[in-house]
């Protein structure tokens, strides 16, 4: 299929860019990146989910309206993206005009249709239980657990408030078994297979239906046809993925091109909502629900739990300032299985770029650029007859686009690595085996053959890392002379042209030093 649709949860407008936001963003840059490469049509989105309750509390306390607060504060997660150097095709805000119509679009359609036991999806109620404002959730009491000061709160941590109100309702209990009927047909659906464990697991326990509407404050999208009554901020939120296509146009080019989405990506913490209410609340609009879900791990910083309170939490400007950006980008999809929890640490953030990007990858690039122009007149060496060693060398960086691509497709990016660093140590091993510096005194046809092909394998190395290290893959390229339309997947098989003239190879990943004091 030649189109990618990919996208990352909506960030909350209140919350404060941290790890966690841009690891989830890096990873859709890097799945967007590689399948443009791959010559895919692909529409990447990101944004921020705007409305809710402690969305108008956090304004009321900083003297603003809500709009006018989160018009300033969503400009935090563009900030961030521009930071991070991600690429995505689209921002959207919960609080925009097409936004809204979507979502009223989404609330018609839904109300229209009758549930698989044949009732109206949508009724009038009253909500009595339990809250969490930090959330935006709904919990049953069999969820609680009291804290120190006696209060109860939810799985997250999050206190919880007892509310009463009138609202409207969806019948999610009537769609436990079209959602279990649908993962088994779809078992790719949910990833990772734990998270599809768990997710299965709360489905097969029974649904009770779910609170869509809200009385007591008026940050949000108006219910259509209802004076009073806000949409459930969750509902409004998930809607952001159709919105961003076209919704409620479904002959559009954008709907019809990009819908269902290929991924979205979320954290562990969210997977309920998008793999039980969102499919369940597009079949009840007749729509059909993404091809996939997959919900990664959180992040500790040096063995404990990111938190304000222990003045610990990672801002990832910070980060990038003392580590570089494709440093940091390296790091956090190499260091980590993905869909795992995973531990920050300074001294292994440091150990990768000292050893797989500096050592490895940047040494490899650096002695071979350099002999070449202190040793083969500065161009590309002219190559003789191969031998097996050149051959499998050569081979081996041939095989690396579609291994890492069967990676991707999984989302199991640091297994995408490990095979890009399985060609670059093998590429080392063979500058010592075969020693050009002691052929350029003994057989320079014979070195000029070995640095062609490690300057092709080097060449195909930086082609297939561009998704993850967009900046160094780029500027290496440049070293290698390869003209901008000549670095997509589709020209992996065009080798260079001997004789062609190359710039002064430049470092690419300088060792870091920590600072130390006087």
């Amino acid at each position: 299929m030649n189109r990618y649709y990919i996208t990352t949860p909506i960030y909350y407008v209140n919350d404060a860019p941290h790890l966690g936001h841009a690891y989830t963003t890096l990873a859709c840059d890097v799945l967007a990146r590689f399948m443009r490469l791959d010559g895919r049509a692909v529409k990447f989105l990101t944004g921020t989910d705007e409305h809710g309750q402690k969305v108008e509390k956090a304004a009321g306390a900083a003297g603003m309206d809500p709009q006018s607060f989160t018009d300033r504060v969503s400009e935090n997660f563009r900030t961030l993206a521009k930071v991070l150097n991600i690429s995505n095709d689209d921002f959207i805000r919960t609080t925009e005009p097409r936004h809204i119509r979507s979502s009223q679009a989404i609330w018609k359609a839904i109300g229209r249709g009758m549930s698989p036991k044949g009732r109206p999806n949508i009724y009038l109620g009253k909500y009595a239980g339990w809250y969490a404002v930090r959330d935006e959730a709904f919990y049953g009491e069999d969820e609680l657990t009291s804290g120190p000061d006696g209060k109860k709160r939810a799985p997250s941590g999050a206190e919880v408030e007892w509310v009463e109100e009138p609202s409207y309702f969806f019948r999610l209990s009537d769609w436990g078994e079209h959602l279990l009927a649908f993962y088994d047909a779809n078992p790719e659906f949910i990833g990772p297979a734990t998270r599809r464990n768990e997710v299965v697991s709360f489905v097969r326990q029974g649904l009770t239906d779910l609170s869509i509407s809200r009385t007591t404050f008026g940050w949000g999208v108006k219910v259509p046809d209802a004076e009073g009554h806000i949409m459930y901020v969750w509902l409004d939120a998930l809607t952001n993925y159709i919105t961003a296509v076209g919704y409620p146009d479904e002959t559009s080019r954008e709907f019809q091109t990009f819908w269902p989405a290929d991924l979205h990506m979320v954290g562990k913490d969210i997977v309920r909502f998008h793999a039980v209410y969102w499919p369940a609340f597009l079949m009840a609009a007749s729509i059909a629900p993404p091809r996939r879900v997959f919900a990664h791990g959180w992040w500790t910083v040096e063995g404990q739990k990111m938190s304000k309170s222990l003045g610990n939490v990672v801002e990832p400007v910070r980060l990038i300032e003392t580590y570089g950006l494709d440093q940091v980008r390296y790091f956090l999809l190499r260091e980590v299985p993905f869909g795992q929890d995973g531990n920050f640490s300074h001294r292994q953030m440091i150990l990768r770029i000292n050893s797989d990007l500096a050592n490895d990858f940047g040494n490899l690039a650096q002695r071979v650029l350099s002999f070449i122009a202190k040793n083969a007149g500065g161009e590309v060496p002219a190559p003789g007859a191969f031998t097996a060693d050149d051959e499998a060398l050569l081979a081996g960086a041939g095989r690396l686009l579609d291994a890492v691509r069967g990676r991707l497709e999984e989302q199991a990016f640091h297994l995408a690595l490990d095979a890009i660093w399985d060609v670059v140590g093998t590429a080392n091993r063979y500058v010592d085996v075969q020693a050009p510096w002691t052929l350029r005194k003994t057989d320079q046809a014979r070195m000029k053959t070995v640095l062609y092909v490690l300057i092709e394998t080097i060449r195909q190395l930086a082609i297939v890392t561009q998704p993850v290290m967009p900046g160094t893959m780029g500027r290496l390229l440049d070293q290698l002379a390869v003209p901008a339309n000549h670095r997509g997947f589709a020209q992996i098989g065009t080798r260079l042209v001997p004789g062609t003239r190359l710039p002064p190879p430049t470092g690419l990943f300088p060792r870091h030093v920590e600072a130390t004091g006087a």
